[in-house]
């Protein structure tokens, strides 16, 4: 509840225009029940996106677990894309709005920072170990790139007004990232099985180690005094 009333208010004003008294009013309760939980203001604001990135990934995980073949370079680029672009402060964080954003407009902790930076690497380089990525660039060079055209796809996306609609976004990015750096080889049904296994387990960790780091911060946040 608390956090629900966050996300809306500063979607709507921004995090310089939003108090805890606000929040507090939004969400029909005491100001001191918000400090029984999160020390500062910005320990709560930065729950609030940290919900929303866990909330993504969970949505990719989902995705790879019911579709075998969305472990594909291509295919997850697109649903990531619209995992972002259909959260409006997830795109506000990718893109580092700051009027919205505030101080979150930041980098995170040191130890999410490095686990989000090498989530990708740790991706390209277990593709390229059954060959489905082109051969002729590394897969730390594509994972870079991969990276650097999502950023382009989501900052086009936000900011050019002319451009397509966010399904149809998804799909040119597809293309591009297929075109790109995906390779024409095709793998068996039980290599694609296990690849697909392999990618969940990845990026499960990765959200795993994320709610572990929001579940303690949120715990000494609780035990702080307001």
């Amino acid at each position: 509840m608390i956090l629900d009333a966050t996300a809306e208010l500063l979607l709507r004003f921004g995090y310089r225009r939003v108090t805890i008294d606000d929040i507090a009013r939004q969400a029909d309760i005491g100001k001191g029940t918000v400090y029984l939980h999160w020390k500062t203001s910005v320990d709560l604001y930065r729950a609030v996106f940290e919900r929303e990135v866990l909330r993504a990934v969970d949505e990719l995980v989902e995705v790879l677990q019911k579709d075998p073949g969305a472990w594909r370079p291509h295919r997850l680029a697109r649903s990531y894309f619209l995992a972002i672009m259909n959260r409006p402060l997830l795109t506000a964080l990718a893109l580092g709005d700051s009027e919205l954003l505030g101080k979150l407009a930041r980098p995170p902790g040191r130890a999410r920072e490095t686990r989000h930076r090498l989530m990708p690497h740790a991706y390209f380089a277990l593709l390229a170990e059954h060959h489905v990525l082109r051969d002729d660039v590394s897969a730390d060079a594509i994972a870079y790139a991969f990276m650097a055209t999502m950023e382009g796809f989501i900052r086009a996306q936000a900011t050019d007004g002319r451009g397509p609609a966010i399904e149809a976004s998804g799909d040119l990015l597809a293309l591009t990232v297929l075109r790109a750096f995906e390779s024409e080889r095709e793998l068996p049904p039980a290599a694609q099985k296990m690849l697909a296994s392999q990618v969940v387990d990845l990026i499960a960790r990765l959200a795993d180690a994320d709610r572990t780091e929001l579940g303690a911060g949120q715990e000494k946040a609780a035990d702080a005094p307001p």
